[in-house]
């Protein structure tokens, strides 16, 4: 995907997400750059929708309803805010962002001044402007798989993928066929989503256990992704159980937002320090999470986890 098309996307995703009401496709092409450069009205509409295509293969939620409530005709469009954090999604919306998208785009040169343009429009054509609602799209997490273009190539054009893939339980790696329905980031690790064709089922492969290269098979457009299919929900389906625990953190006031987001039992401590209780998982993936807070978050337990954020915060201190 062009860095073009990924701020694109971004401005369109950020555009939605701030606004408090429905956004007409009209004040779109009005403040989103590419849209206002269209040379047809078709042509804008045809770049829109595969937009919207793109962003719901992320498993953006995408809202469509009456831009006003006096009137039946105008339609326009939104990101509901509570839509984009379920709780049971673990993608860690306060953190990550879009499903890998805003992770790979948000840091591109010219993003962040093109952002501040698009608020700025969006407020001088009268469109009501929530800032806040940004926090959900801070990446922490960052996708740097190197099978991820393809992947998301694969999805943006409906191609079908063949790869090569060693599952946790196999030391050689077998030839796997697949239709990407979207990809998602779980419990801190990237997952593909789609059509398995060789076992002819649902499947959800990581791709950090994706060996060599992807290769795309077959003309744009192969194949369809079945109505309402909901990429997230699937990917909660389809990932192996795990037993939960609790962990016991110390949080700084103030900070680690989208962990206090999903935590219970949080309590002020003497010491200036809240206390928070978080479900996980996978030790691995809280103790990356908990790492990218740097000195803001300390862990007391479970021993495990505090050992693994231990032992990682000693192997960067001896290559420093």
């Amino acid at each position: 995907m062009s860095a073009r098309k990924s701020e694109r996307l971004m401005n369109l995703l950020i555009t939605l997400l701030v606004s408090r009401g429905y956004v007409t496709k009209q004040r779109l092409r009005e403040v989103i750059p590419d849209y206002k450069a269209a040379a047809t009205d078709d042509a804008f509409e045809r770049m829109f929708d595969r937009d919207k295509d793109d962003l719901r293969a992320l498993g953006v939620p995408i809202e469509v309803g009456g831009y006003d409530p006096l009137f039946d005709d105008e339609q326009g469009y939104r990101i509901v805010r509570s839509a984009f954090e379920l709780p049971e999604i673990t993608f860690e919306a306060d953190e990550a962002a879009v499903l890998g998208l805003a992770a790979r785009v948000w840091q591109q040169a010219g993003l962040a001044s093109a952002t501040s343009d698009a608020l700025l429009k969006l407020r001088a054509a009268g469109v009501e402007v929530d800032r806040e609602a940004l926090n959900v799209a801070q990446p922490r997490l960052a996708a740097d798989e190197p099978s991820f273009e393809a992947f998301w190539e694969g999805v943006s054009t409906r191609r079908p993928v063949r790869f090569a893939y060693r599952t946790s339980a196999s030391t050689e790696p077998t030839q796997r066929h697949l239709q990407p329905w979207g990809i998602v980031s779980y419990r801190s690790r990237w997952y593909v989503v789609g059509h398995d064709l060789d076992r002819d089922d649902q499947r959800m492969f990581r791709l950090s256990r994706v060996v060599g290269d992807v290769e795309l098979i077959g003309p744009e457009g192969s194949f369809t992704v079945p109505d309402g299919t909901d990429v997230r929900g699937l990917a909660s389906r389809l990932a192996p159980d795990t037993t939960e625990r609790t962990a016991h953190l110390r949080v700084r006031p103030g900070r680690a937002l989208a962990l206090r987001h999903r935590g219970a039992g949080v309590e002020s401590a003497p010491d200036g320090w809240d206390r928070l209780e978080i479900r996980f998982g996978r030790v691995e993936s809280l103790a990356d999470e908990v790492l990218s807070y740097g000195p803001d978050v300390v862990v007391q337990g479970p021993d495990d986890l505090r050992e693994v954020v231990v032992s990682r915060l000693r192997a960067v201190a001896g290559a420093a």
